[in-house]
């Protein structure tokens, strides 16, 4: 039983025995005891002065004294002003520490245990472009999210939605007609996302100039914007394409295979991967069904210029667009498609889609013309909003000023990481290859751990070099004390010392032991709030309060130079326990700690 079980049930008994009263769960209050007072656990007497009808002082003190009487777990107790503050004793603490060392994956709920299933959708990149530092904290958001909700016990199904359609393909798609020279991967020697996406900068600057040229004869800047040749060519290859001109569609086809092979090359690096990949070109006409019914039943509404619009003015809201004129789809309609397709296809309890902020009214839009169309489901749809990445000026090679590459970030970690390394000595003695994969562990975790450990909703300045530091809050310093730890328990083996399966429940613990052990018994309510919160960043704080708690006691007490064995193989069954809860956190946020370091 947990200590949120025993006190809660605990103060129950005590309100019906002293008061004669027997009380709802919700009005009993537990929270952790201020650093500042004495105890484990405090209780809020505030709710039961109606029915005790004595001070908060008295009232605690009674409901302390019939807890400590009644409860063996509870050692001690005081009572500050309103505040019944609890002190559980060491035998609890060993015996949480016994029963969690024999539980496989603790903290962790079985697989797909509570019946419940979780499609997350994340990455949603455009074949225009590489994946850039925005799809970054995406995909580890995504990513990370999944695993957490797999480690609520939920069954989960992680997708891609691949915009592999649109004006701005088209945009790529017609530079290279017209400047690519028959340009490939293989002949630039380029990855395929990167070839495709200087074709895309091409356009804009090619695009941006007949503009400038249209302005100085005279025409509006909105005008010119219409009426740019490249533009109007571009629109002409989209209407091609959604008609299915040969050769419209087959250079589409080659120059997305490019961009999926460098799109794949670019989660591997990075750790991610999906069960199921959409593509928007083979949803979008479903999309444009649903749209075509909505229109039939009188629930869309087509204007004078041959559009399709939602009308949500009455919901507070405004005319969406779903149809342009020309018959053309927009991302709206490919969402209302692949939410449907989704949905018949895997049935889900919840679908969340990983997204920027900037989309909050796109999610909020189509949650609500779904409800309207009769999808009874829509109310399912969640939003995970996350604020954008920025970076300080001139740290990291960007495109145009603006946009940085994922790929280019990761080397640049990795480059980061390997100086760091050099230069601390760490890793001395190692082969190439060692170094060379510590090195990456290092600065990919060093990326992952740094964007994850903020609140999702926030936005985020990324600092490369501050990220790989080994002191603070940073990915390398967790997975350091992790090394730490196993490094520790190796020399044990070498030294004929073999870790306890158990302890002794009379040991005598320290103050600075309890509260590490009182960590990792937060371990499973920290995983339970990250999935009802949609935040991996409570995990990343979580793991970093204890490799610091940890290494506070490391540095405190004796462990392998312990005289008495009793306490050395205590505090290595202690360290042990911490160094699998450090795996298994990180693990949750796709970092990867080395056994060496």
């Amino acid at each position: 039983m947990t200590v949120e079980n025993f006190i809660s049930k605990g103060v129950k008994d005590a309100l019906l025995t002293l008061y004669h009263i027997n009380v709802a769960d919700n009005l009993i209050q537990l929270q952790e005891t201020k650093k500042e007072f004495s105890g484990d656990i405090t209780v809020v007497m505030f709710p039961f002065l109606k029915i005790s009808k004595k001070s908060p002082e008295q009232t605690g003190q009674e409901i302390g004294l019939f807890l400590k009487n009644n409860l063996s777990e509870i050692e001690d107790f005081g009572v500050v002003k309103g505040f019944l503050n609890l002190s559980i004793n060491q035998s609890y603490w060993v015996s949480f520490l016994n029963d969690i060392i024999s539980k496989k994956d603790y903290g962790k709920a079985k697989p797909c245990s509570t019946g419940r299933s979780v499609m997350v959708e994340y990455s949603s990149p455009n074949t225009n472009k590489p994946l850039h530092l925005g799809h970054v904290r995406n995909n580890l958001l995504g990513y990370s999210m999944s695993m957490i909700f797999k480690a609520n016990g939920h069954h989960v199904t992680m997708v891609n939605l691949v915009n592999d359609r649109g004006i701005h393909i088209c945009k790529s798609m017609l530079a290279w007609t017209k400047w690519g020279a028959g340009e490939t991967p293989e002949s630039s020697g380029k990855k395929g996302d990167h070839l495709v996406g200087d074709f895309y900068v091409k356009f804009d600057i090619e695009y941006k100039q007949e503009i400038k040229n249209l302005v100085s004869e005279g025409l509006k800047q909105e005008e010119a914007e219409k009426q740019a040749p490249l533009i109007m060519e571009a629109q002409e290859m989209l209407r091609k394409w959604e008609a299915k001109d040969t050769e419209v569609v087959s250079l589409w086809e080659m120059m997305n295979s490019w961009v999926y092979k460098g799109f794949e090359e670019t989660y591997r690096i990075i750790g991610v991967s999906f069960d199921r990949i959409y593509y928007e070109s083979q949803t979008y006409l479903l999309g444009k069904e649903i749209v075509k019914k909505g229109l039939e039943d009188g629930i869309l509404f087509r204007k004078p210029d041959n559009s399709v619009w939602a009308d949500l003015t009455k919901d507070g809201l405004d005319e969406k667009l779903l149809l342009r004129s020309d018959g053309t789809s927009v991302y709206m309609t490919q969402d209302l498609g692949t939410a449907c397709q989704r949905f018949s296809e895997y049935h889900v309890n919840e679908m969340i889609y990983v997204v920027g902020n900037e989309q909050n009214y796109h999610f909020q839009v189509l949650s609500l013309i779904l409800l309207k169309l009769g999808y009874t489901w829509a109310s399912q749809l969640k939003h995970m909003s996350y604020g954008m990445v920025e970076l300080p000026s001139g740290k990291m090679k960007s495109r145009e000023g603006t946009v940085v590459d994922a790929d280019d970030l990761v080397k640049e970690m990795i480059d980061t990481a390997r100086d760091m390394s050099d230069e601390l000595g760490k890793l001395d003695g190692y082969t190439k290859e060692q170094a060379e994969n510590i090195y990456r562990i290092i600065g990919l975790g060093a990326l992952k751990y740094f964007i994850l450990k903020v609140d999702p909703k926030k936005n985020m300045l990324f600092d490369p070099k501050e990220s790989v530091d080994f002191n603070g809050n940073t990915g390398p310093f967790i997975q350091y004390t992790y090394t730490r730890i196993q490094s520790m328990v190796r020399k044990a083996t070498e030294n004929g010392i073999t870790i306890p399966q158990s302890i002794e429940k009379s040991i005598i613990i320290d103050n600075k032991e309890k509260q590490l052990i009182k960590l990792l018994y937060k371990y499973p309510a920290i995983i339970r709030d990250a999935g009802v919160l949609l935040s991996p960043a409570l995990i990343a704080n979580f793991v970093y309060d204890l490799a610091k708690e940890y290494n506070q006691f490391y540095h405190e007490f004796p462990i392998l130079k312990e005289e008495d064995s009793t306490f050395r193989d205590f505090r290595l069954f202690l360290s042990k326990i911490t160094g699998e809860v450090i795996q298994s956190a990180m693990d949750l946020l796709g970092v990867e700690v080395p056994e060496r370091m």
